[in-house]
């Protein structure tokens, strides 16, 4: 299996490294690997969804 890095995640899905990080941590990637200090994300993996909104759009709270 071919893997990119936490920089590499972040570019392709336009988000920040450190929220790659978070993903990683929480465990919300799957397949991903810790070597070291270094996390390894599938290259065939998914964005997982922003539980900040709901259903892509903003939640009425958030809006204000």
């Amino acid at each position: 299996m071919d893997y990119m890095t936490v920089k590499e995640v972040g570019e392709k899905w336009s988000i920040t490294s450190r929220m790659v990080n978070y993903y990683c941590v929480a465990g919300r990637i799957p397949g991903a690997i810790k070597k070291g200090n270094l996390w390894l994300v599938p290259i065939k993996s998914d964005k997982p969804i922003d539980c900040r909104t709901r259903g892509g759009k903003k939640s009425d709270f958030l809006q204000k």
